[in-house]
């Protein structure tokens, strides 16, 4: 395949610097870019990071909080043909070295109050705000015009989440992330009207890949925040500056427990995405409630396919509250036993997917690229069941499945009983050993109010075979969970196993 034909992730906004050239692109804190001072910015910003001594190929981490300094970045590395390697802002000590040589960075971007964290001899520019930022050498240093990369070159190193193991570098072509870009636009109904804002970290690929980029390629006004906050969102929604969100389940239980959701006028969202984790069927129905005319997307995925796989739209949503939907524009998926072999819709077993947006494998890790990457399909490690209708259902992950004295129980099934009760904020469900079941079904729980260990086993036998209902209730001021909102079960099978 020859270069220069455009399918390339930096192409996407090229392209549409070029059809709508005046129209406002992103919008940061006080500054504003337009769609062509934009473009030009990222190839001003690709000969910044080639004039580093930096070549095709080389990987650059990107250590640093949502700014437009981060995405021009990310953008600038994928024109000048460099694999760029988001690392979590949250990360320090061993796990933020882990990736930062893993990945073999030859240089890290990253934000002055966060480079003191990075190991000892680290190669670094600052993204902003100090006299060797990025942002302050672009206006004396001349746009890049060197040779477009390969649609089939690496962009992108995509750490998945680590929630049951140490993370994996997902290598991302340029080709595998402009699919999954159409695929968003289409299965989410992405248009250059909509009014988004992001809010969540631009270094996980949900908000950069489901939602950033895509609405970069169809021509949206971008406002970026720098987190999830509240009373911004909700003034930006009542002055109807934003009219489109996603955040993970956690966000939006979040913003359903405010004392002003109730009272607030957010009659301006129009549509509402949410995703990285499961959603409790409970608080989905309480967001429904109040708001009954906003349009709710539930989007599944993960890492390696870019991220989004599955979508459950809007006109979706009735009768099936649990679903993920199904899958989008460049999406093969099937569900399969422990041979690979179809499963009866209807019956649970690993989702597996075949796809242009996914991964090329793992970075230097051929072990486990074997093992997830068999006979022509990826092997997602959820648990999943399809019905005749083609929407899929996730069920846990495989590894979160609690084995109970011999029978299987699916730790979502009880987490929604759980959240059905008043005093609960929030809660995980896990298997801890047992001489007697194997595995002793425990939830980990978030009170909202007072209740005792006796009442949530109690209420949960109300609704739940006995068998399924935990037999343990421990109670925690907050969960353990990951950049994207992913509760970390296998922290709390480690703090609580012993």
């Amino acid at each position: 395949m020859t270069p220069g034909h455009g399918s390339t992730v930096d192409g996407v906004l090229r392209r549409s610097a070029r059809r709508t050239p005046a129209r406002v692109a992103v919008e940061y804190r006080d500054r504003t870019w337009t769609y062509e001072e934009l473009d030009e910015a990222v190839s001003r910003a690709a000969s910044v990071l080639l004039g580093e001594g930096l070549a095709p190929g080389d990987r650059v981490g990107a250590y640093g909080h949502n700014s437009d300094a981060y995405l021009i970045a990310f953008l600038a590395c994928a024109r000048a043909g460099l694999v760029h390697v988001p690392v979590n802002q949250n990360l320090t000590g061993e796990d933020l070295a882990y990736i930062v040589r893993q990945s073999g960075s030859a240089l890290v971007l990253t934000d002055p109050d966060l480079a003191g964290r990075l190991p000892a001899g680290t190669r670094t520019l600052a993204l902003r705000d100090a006299d060797d930022s990025l942002l302050a050498r672009l206006p004396a240093t001349p746009a890049y015009d060197g040779p477009e990369p390969r649609s089939e070159d690496l962009v992108q190193l995509l750490y998945t989440s680590g929630t049951t193991a140490l993370p994996k570098g997902a290598m991302m072509t340029h080709r595998a992330l402009v699919h999954e870009y159409l695929s968003a636009i289409t299965a989410l109904d992405l248009s250059a009207g909509d009014r988004p804002a992001h809010s969540l970290p631009l270094y996980h690929s949900a908000q950069l890949h489901v939602f950033l980029l895509p609405y970069l390629a169809v021509g949206a006004t971008n406002i970026v925040l720098d987190a999830p906050d509240g009373d911004l969102l909700f003034d930006l929604i009542e002055t109807d500056r934003v009219d489109s969100l996603f955040a993970p389940p956690t966000v939006w239980i979040g913003l359903a427990n405010r004392p002003d959701f109730a009272t607030r006028d957010l009659s301006g969202l129009r549509k509402a995405y949410y995703g990285a984790s499961i959603m409790p069927v409970p608080v989905l129905e309480r967001l429904r409630e109040r708001l009954p005319k906003l349009g709710f997307y539930n989007c599944f995925g993960q890492s390696e396919i870019g991220p989004l796989a599955t979508v459950l739209a809007p006109d979706e949503h009735k009768g099936r509250l649990d679903s993920c939907g199904r899958q989008v524009l460049f999406v093969d998926a099937r569900v399969v036993d422990e041979n690979g072999k179809d499963v009866p819709d209807g019956t649970a077993g690993e989702i597996v997917y075949r796809s242009p947006q996914l991964c090329e494998g793992y970075w230097d890790k051929p072990e486990e690229t074997a093992a997830a990457f068999r006979d022509g399909w990826f092997h997602s490690g959820d648990l999943a069941v399809r019905d005749a209708h083609g929407y899929f259902t996730i069920v846990d992950r495989v590894k979160d499945v609690i084995n109970s004295g011999g029978v299987l129980v699916a730790s979502r099934q009880v987490e929604d009983v759980l959240y059905t009760h008043d005093a609960v904020a929030e809660a995980a469900v896990i298997g801890l050993p047992d001489e007697k079941w194997i595995e002793v079904i425990t939830a980990v729980v978030v009170p909202r109010g007072e209740v005792t260990e006796e009442e949530l086993v109690a209420h949960a036998r109300e609704h739940l075979p006995h068998f399924k209902a935990p037999k343990r209730v421990l109670f925690v001021p907050e969960l353990p969970r990951n950049a994207s909102g992913k509760i970390l079960k296998r922290e709390l099978r480690e703090r609580f196993g012993s």
